[in-house]
């Protein structure tokens, strides 16, 4: 029998080679994204009566930028990952982490964004975002608002339900949250504060984000829309994350329940085949 070199590349290789289908599911979520933030959401009618609620003084920057929420959602818990991985060498956990956080992203932004075309709900600034001169104008039959803003500017107006800011960094961020309660046994009922601090700090973060969506309008109107986006990613964060690993309070919550290669396995088997061996013979052989 050949002997097994551990610690070398081959395992790692079949690994990502076994579960190539996971890692291609991920590529049609992605053109489905792609297809969504092209598509034109449905637009409420938005009669002048209506208009009032919707007059909120016009935004000019986010609190949180848009290039700041992959950073927080996907790049920070990748670092996260990578500490762990280089801490502990086992690409078993590296490699459902990073799958796992991905899906938790992929799948919210989808969800985000299908809602958000399908609901079509007007931002509290669509006013200023429809005339950006301050003057109203509105069809005399229909009495539906005529646009003369940016036609990219009016199109974001009507996708506020839900808060894609939210959802997205709630859906990393409370991945990782998650994450963190395992390795580090957060829940081990050995009164250690400071393991409930390390795992509440990406909720802080996020608490932030969602936050700060309400005070970039100062009407503060909708609320409900940053409440249902924390609501979906949160959820799907922890289906994520259940998919690739125990309960946090699990004894083996610093494992993966990701599969291990049955090559792997038989390279261990192997290993032990002699000791097994010369054991099934002493019972036999005794008495």
């Amino acid at each position: 029998m050949p002997d097994i070199e551990l610690g070398s590349p081959a395992p790692q290789i079949r690994a990502a080679a076994k579960h190539k289908h996971d890692w291609l599911i991920l590529l049609p979520l992605l053109v489905i994204e792609a297809i969504l933030l092209m598509t034109e959401p449905f637009r409420r009618l938005v009669i002048e009566d209506t208009m009032t609620d919707m007059n909120s003084a016009p935004l000019n920057t986010n609190s949180v930028l848009f290039w700041a929420v992959p950073i927080l959602a996907i790049v920070l818990p990748f670092v996260v990952f990578l500490i762990h991985y280089f801490t502990r060498d086992d690409v078993h956990d590296f490699r459902p982490a990073i799958f796992g956080i991905i899906s938790s992203v992929a799948l919210t932004a989808m969800i985000t964004d299908a809602l958000k075309d399908t609901v079509g709900r007007p931002r509290p600034d669509l006013f200023w975002r429809s005339f950006p001169d301050g003057t109203g104008d509105f069809d005399p039959t229909t009495k539906d608002v005529i646009c003369h803003g940016d036609k990219a500017v009016i199109k974001e107006g009507y996708k506020s339900f839900p808060s894609g800011h939210s959802s997205w960094s709630f859906a990393g961020l409370s991945y990782l949250s998650w994450y963190l309660a395992g390795k580090i046994r957060a829940f081990d009922r050995r009164s250690h504060i400071a393991k409930l601090c390390i795992i509440h700090f990406p909720l802080l973060l996020v608490a932030f984000v969602a936050i700060s969506r309400v005070n970039d309008y100062w009407r503060h109107r909708h609320c409900q829309d940053v409440i249902a986006g924390a609501l979906l990613g949160s959820v799907i964060a922890a289906f994520c994350y259940l998919q690739f690993f125990p309960y946090p309070n699990d004894m083996n919550g610093l494992n993966s329940s990701y599969p291990q290669l049955p090559q792997v396995e038989a390279s261990f088997t192997g290993l032990n085949n002699g000791m097994e061996s010369s054991e099934s013979m002493d019972t036999l052989l005794s008495p």
